[in-house]
């Protein structure tokens, strides 16, 4: 999320916070450690994860333990700093709710055909061309490119997945991000894309995909890519262009999966794929071997039946 570039002293006033720098250093955007930049704020509550978010791109890090300041970073120190930025967050984009059916500030193009049932949230951007089946939701400040086609009940906009487990609750994130879905995009019925929690997730151009299929937060889809029905990909995944995806793949988190790649039906990805690679299976490998793997695991019963037999 970009703000109106704010200074350090003043980001540390709004959460009551004590800070490490100086006062006039500049915050220009918050954003979650996979999606940070120059300029941005992150956060940090675990010794674990200290030196990967002091070693980021983000020039400031909420922390909850006093440390020594790279040089060119600043640090504003408070015990919970999950809590911290999310406040900061809501204190920069607080909530705003349309009631009605097409917010008034949202942004429709030419030719756009708006079946019964859809909602248009505040400050959507959609361009010409495009059509919405009924019961289409698109939350706040999503973006639909030109000749985008999507189908009934797909929900694009939703908060990401994102928790903090506290002994008495699950404390939500405030997720401040969009979709971003490019031109010439077709989405199937009943699928769900969650907004990024601080950046976009974003469609490429020309990408199609089938019914119920999910998006988590901050997950980019490259361009012409083909998605078939039940696919699910967590949250941060990188998908690259001409990808295809059959039906109930699964995708862990932060998982980048190289151009041209195919990934069969049913398959559990949990590590990166390389570029222009057929892969099955769960843990999803190298389509030959795990077909070989399932062969060979078929012989099993004949073979221990041999040996046992030999054995008498």
């Amino acid at each position: 999320m970009q703000i109106n570039p704010t200074s350090l002293k003043d980001i540390a006033a709004i959460i009551s916070a004590k800070y490490i720098g100086n006062d006039a250093h500049l915050i220009t955007g918050f954003n979650e450690i996979h999606r940070v930049t120059n300029g941005d704020v992150v956060f940090v509550d675990h010794p674990k994860y200290y030196n990967k978010a002091l070693q980021s791109a983000a020039t400031t890090i909420i922390i909850n333990k006093e440390v020594d300041c790279p040089e060119g970073k600043a640090l504003v120190l408070h015990d919970e700093p999950f809590t911290a930025f999310n406040q900061l967050m809501l204190h920069f984009q607080p909530k705003e709710y349309s009631l009605k059916p097409i917010s008034d500030t949202a942004k429709i193009g030419k030719n756009v055909i708006i079946m019964p049932g859809c909602y248009i949230g505040n400050h959507v951007i959609i361009g010409d061309n495009c059509i919405l089946h009924p019961n289409v939701v698109i939350y706040d400040r999503c973006e639909i490119g030109n000749n985008v086609i999507i189908h009934a009940g797909s929900v694009i906009g939703s908060d990401g997945f994102y928790y903090k487990n506290r002994k008495t609750h699950f404390e939500q994130f405030q997720s401040c991000g969009n979709v971003i879905i490019h031109d010439n995009v077709h989405i199937g019925a009943n699928c769900t894309f969650d907004k990024g929690v601080t950046a976009s997730t974003i469609i490429g151009k020309g990408t199609v995909i089938d019914n119920q299929v999910h998006l988590a937060h901050d997950v980019v889809i490259g361009e012409n890519c083909l998605f078939a029905s039940g696919n699910t990909i967590a949250g941060c995944s990188t998908i690259g262009n001409n990808v295809t995806m059959w039906g109930q793949v699964g995708v862990s988190s932060d998982v980048t999966i190289g151009d041209g790649a195919i990934v069969q039906a049913q398959s559990g990805v949990a590590e990166n794929i390389p570029a222009g690679k057929v892969y099955f299976g769960t843990p999803a490998g190298d389509a030959k071997h795990k077909l070989r793997e399932i062969f060979a695991t078929k012989q099993l019963p004949s073979l221990i039946h041999k040996l046992y037999e030999k054995d008498k």
